[in-house]
């Protein structure tokens, strides 16, 4: 395991607390009607979002799904911005034409969040065969659900990208439910890394609770397709706290193995471990932790003092 310095301790501490509180923060605005439509929530999620893109160049690419409030955070996305884009807002990161679903920005390398499950595949193939024909040497991590693996173009974009030796680390997010069913049920293939066998892709597990065993992970196979090597697949074993959306009892799920996951909640996991190892005092974490709480406060209330967009600007924005 590499050596952390308290820099980066910092950084992916804040990073993962801010995608929790934000989430929270979403969770409340929705039962008050003060954000409206549907909204999936990455909390549980956040040592595999964080983990895998702090190993990225800013100029390196993303894909996202759904669930992705998370990665946007995790790509040095604005809160203000994305928090005023969920609220359907002019000043929102996609002028609140985007929504929960669609966060997206160019500038930061996010290539964008998808309603389509495995959406992100074709595109993130796409923006790999790109860099490769401009011969760059950036990289493209592409974020799905388990439930994704069953669908064609998974298999299609792998066969492709093994084909091409294209840029692009495919990872991902086993959170152990498509919606309500389970992967034991969707998939006749439990260890998911299997499936890339198909494509002589290399593949890999890794416990998405523990960002720096994420980061280690993903950071290896970064650097094989940096070098030119080709892609490769990861699937990081996790956790989602709350229901598929907010209309989700979560009755398919036990109470004990909601507890067991919570035990193993990767902002815990992250904090003893630098207090064990001496980066990171139990007071310096407290003030990470107040310190988020107002970038969300202030954030919260960026997004609802914003304008709303004008019916004049429905069509402009929709070709670039």
């Amino acid at each position: 395991m590499e050596k952390i310095d308290r820099k980066l301790a910092i950084k992916l501490l804040k990073q993962m607390m801010e995608i929790r509180k934000f989430e929270d923060k979403i969770m409340e605005l929705l039962s008050k009607n003060i954000a409206e439509g549907g909204s999936h929530l990455y909390a549980g999620m956040e040592g595999t979002g964080v983990g895998a893109i702090s190993v990225l160049r800013p100029d390196d690419y993303i894909t996202s799904t759904h669930r992705g409030h998370g990665h946007a955070i995790a790509k040095d996305g604005d809160l203000k911005a994305l928090m005023a884009e969920i609220l359907g807002k002019k000043t929102g990161v996609c002028k609140g034409k985007g929504g929960s679903l669609h966060l997206a920005d160019l500038s930061k390398g996010n290539l964008g969040a998808n309603g389509i499950v495995g959406g992100g595949l074709g595109i993130a193939t796409g923006a790999g065969l790109s860099i490769k024909l401009q011969k760059q040497d950036k990289v493209v991590i592409c974020f799905f659900g388990d439930g994704a693996t069953n669908n064609g173009i998974f298999f299609e974009c792998l066969n492709m990208a093994s084909l091409w030796k294209l840029p692009v680390i495919y990872l991902c997010e086993n959170n152990k439910y498509g919606m309500s069913v389970s992967v034991e049920r969707a998939s006749s293939v439990v260890d998911l890394t299997k499936k890339a066998l198909a494509f002589d892709m290399p593949s890999e597990n890794v416990d998405g609770q523990d960002v720096l065993a994420v980061r280690e992970i993903v950071n290896k196979w970064v650097n094989y397709a940096r070098d030119g090597n080709g892609p490769s697949f990861i699937v990081s074993n996790t956790y989602r706290y709350y229901g598929h959306s907010r209309s989700d009892p979560r009755v398919y799920r036990t109470k004990e193995e909601e507890k067991f996951w919570k035990e193993r909640d990767p902002i815990l996991i992250f904090s003893d471990k630098m207090k064990e190892v001496g980066v990171l005092t139990e007071e310096e974490i407290r003030e990470i932790d107040e310190l988020t709480d107002k970038e969300i406060e202030e954030a919260t209330e960026y997004a609802i003092n914003s304008p709303d967009p004008q019916p004049e600007e429905l069509y402009t924005d929709l070709y670039v």
